[in-house]
């Protein structure tokens, strides 16, 4: 399961990059050893659909 960090991004972060980074174990289990996640790749470099990207300003702490 998931963890509340993991399922509550910040604004102006991508969903599934959050996802990614914070449950990555769970996430990337199907991989085999030294696979690329797909997922991870397609949104490599800023390439998150504005549609995955929580809206709000960001912040710097």
């Amino acid at each position: 399961m998931a963890s509340q960090k993991a399922l509550n991004p910040p604004p102006g972060e991508c969903r599934q990059c959050w996802l990614h980074a914070y449950d990555s174990r769970a996430v990337h289990a199907h991989l085999g050893p030294r696979e690329d996640c797909p997922e991870c790749v397609s949104h490599m470099g800023g390439k998150c659909p504005p549609n995955m990207i929580v809206p709000g300003k960001r912040r710097w702490f």
